[in-house]
């Protein structure tokens, strides 16, 4: 009536050859966890094959939300590492910026910027308690574009990143409680890069962003 062979006890694994087997599949799941799982999901990266695979950065921006969501169901302010370069190397200490800018400040063109095409942006605005902001610049591979910005009223968390249609989160820096930055924003890629703040202060703050330099298109996100 069946016609499939049922195997002899010979053809059978082995218990030698089954504690072999399970012992294989335990050591690479425990690979997979330490390499693959760490970096993604918590940030952690001990044997550093996170940070190759792009992995440790997806991890960092896990854990940051997920603390920014606990703060802000706790009511307090979220942690957010003090300063982090994340790809790009970033300068030891910002210059001193002013606490208000009323006019749109004069930022002197670099040499560097000297032989590309040249855009100037500024704006002001307001964020409330717990509200953000986002403003991005599209920009092309190697652009550069000299910024400043400043807070009156209090301080603000940033991070300065970038991405693209095919990368989620590129870091060029970030930073908690600070009154402004100023430098120059080289793009890693083609894409759209720039600045997203939040208000973890109880009052309302002005932010005043300057830009100018190769840059394609200047649009507020959020």
């Amino acid at each position: 009536m069946y016609n499939t062979n049922l195997p002899t006890r010979a053809e059978l694994p082995s218990s030698k050859q089954l504690l072999r087997s399970t012992l294989i599949a335990a050591g690479v799941a425990g690979l997979l966890l330490i390499a693959v799982v760490l970096p993604a999901e918590y940030g952690v990266d001990p044997t550093g094959a996170g940070r190759y695979l792009g992995l440790t950065e997806m991890g960092d921006i896990k854990t940051s939300l997920a603390a920014e969501a606990d703060a802000e169901t706790a009511g307090q302010p979220a942690p957010v590492p003090a300063v982090v370069a994340v790809a790009a190397a970033q300068p030891s200490a910002p210059a001193a910026v002013p606490a208000a800018i009323t006019v749109a400040p004069t930022i002197p063109k670099q040499a560097a910027l000297a032989a590309t095409p040249f855009a100037t942006e500024f704006k002001v605005f307001t964020l409330k308690p717990g509200q953000a902001a986002e403003i991005k610049l599209g920009m092309k591979k190697s652009a550069k574009v000299n910024y400043q910005w400043s807070v009156e009223g209090g301080t603000v968390n940033f991070d300065t990143h970038g991405d693209s249609a095919t990368l989620n989160y590129y870091g060029y820096g970030k930073g908690r409680q600070v009154t402004g930055d100023q430098g120059v924003l080289e793009a890693a890629f083609d894409g759209k890069h720039g600045w997203f703040w939040r208000n973890r202060s109880n009052a309302d703050v002005t932010i005043s962003l300057s830009t100018q330099g190769d840059f394609q298109s200047f649009d507020r996100m959020i």
